[in-house]
Order: C-alpha cells, then sequence, then structure tokens
C-alpha cells in the first residue's frame, strides 16, 4: 500500500488522535533548556511536531517535573506526493538537513542541554536519515541521548517512490526505540487495510507513546 492510499484511508482515525491531544507544539523560550526534543512529523501533517510529536512530548514532559523540556519540530514539506519524484523523496531531505543543522547549532550553542531525536512515519525516515547524514560530526551525533521512531516504513515501501531504506546509523545502538504498532503495514510491511492504516494512525492511543515517553524521560533526567 503506498503512503498517498493511506492518507486517505486516515481520515477518521487521524480526527480522532488530533480531538485527544490537546496543546500545540511549543518551542522553548529559554535559550538552553535541560532537555530538547527534535521532531519530524508525519506526511500531510501540519508544521509542528504533528498529532503523535506532540502526544510524545506532552508525555515525556509529564514524566520530568521540574525540569525544562524544549521541543524542535523539523522544518520540512512532510509531502503526500509520493508519486511526484520532483518533489519526493528530496523533501525528505531537506528535512534531513534542517534536523542536521538544528543539532549541530544546538550541541554547539547548549552542550548541557540534552538532544532526543524523533519521528512519525515519513518523519521517522527523516529522523532515521539524519542519524547517517555524514555532514554531522560523530561528535555531535554522541551528544544526542537517544532517538525515537514511530510507525517507520520499511525499505521496500520506501523504494516504490524512490527513497533508500532508512536504516538508523549503528552509532545509536543502545539508544534507539524503533516502534511499530501491531498490524501497521507502513512499517511491519504486512498487506496494506482500512486497520492496518488505523493501527499507523493510533500510536498515541495504543500505549506505545505511553512507552516511548517512559524510555526517553529516562535518557533526557
Amino acid at each position: 500500500m503506498g503512503f498517498r492510499h493511506v492518507c486517505r484511508l486516515l481520515g477518521a482515525g487521524v480526527l480522532v488522535v488530533s480531538a485527544l491531544t490537546i496543546g500545540s507544539p511549543v518551542v522553548s523560550a529559554e535559550p538552553c533548556p535541560d532537555a530538547e526534543i527534535v521532531f519530524a512529523r508525519g506526511s500531510d501533517e501540519a508544521p509542528g511536531v504533528g498529532t503523535v510529536g506532540q502526544a510524545f512530548v506532552d508525555a515525556v514532559r509529564a514524566q520530568l517535573p521540574g525540569k525544562s523540556v524544549g521541543v524542535y519540530p523539523v522544518n520540512y514539506a512532510a509531502t503526500g506526493d509520493f508519486g511526484n519524484r520532483a518533489v519526493f523523496p528530496s523533501t525528505m531531505f531537506d528535512g534531513v538537513g534542517d534536523a542536521s543543522a538544528h543539532l549541530k547549532a544546538a550541541a554547539a550553542a547548549c552542550p548541557n542541554t540534552k538532544l532526543l531525536l524523533g519521528g512519525y512515519s515519513q518523519g521517522a525516515a527523516v529522523a532515521a536519515y539524519t542519524t547517517t547524514n555524514p555532514d554531522v560530526p560523530a561528535s555531535v551525533h554522541d551528544h544526542v541521548a537517544g532517538i525515537v521512531l514511530f510507525g517507520r516504513p520499511t525499505a521496500e515501501l520506501l523504494s516504490q517512490f524512490g527513497a533508500p531504506a532508512a536504516n538508523i546509523s549503528p552509532s545509536y545502538t543502545g539508544k534507539s526505540l524503533d516502534l511499530c504498532a501491531p498490524g501497521d503495514s507502513i512499517c511491519d510491511g504486512s498487506p496494506g487495510s482500512l486497520l492496518s492504516s488505523l493501527a499507523h494512525a493510533l500510536y498515541p492511543l495504543n500505549g506505545l507513546v505511553a512507552v516511548a515517553a517512559s524510555k526517553a524521560a529516562g535518557r533526557l533526567a
């Protein structure tokens, strides 16, 4: 199943999740927060960290009372126009460039801030690609406390649209969490269906955001 077809099927599921998600992405006004989450939203989500990203940020903040947790929404198109090779996958690599530049700037300006990289769906691929970006020095990758991915697209699915496999760098071994909901065809490679599309949309409701937030909070504490 292609991303475009998935987006059409998500409809009601995304609305349900959006209705239950409180707040909007907030970039910390503090120059150097205790921790910062750099998150790439999913396909066709409005600019910001997206529904899954906001649920994750809120859950992490709830588990770190007394600590300031900033958030940086990766700036990229998150296009759903997957069949347009003039647009996709180049826009994903715009996101990789933006995330990489921010990680380098944050590590230099705020060396005591613990950084966490994350992404959902197409954004999970963006985050994974960022870990292998040779333009990011090893010292910056070492500064990132962890990476959390939700619904990372399979290599087979990405290849359908001319994108390479979104592999996580071995340098992130021991500090990566790659979550795929049961029945989510985007990340598990199973045949697509309405149920698998809903499985891909409902990470804030299926318990995996809470699991991820607990593990992430442990790395950011």
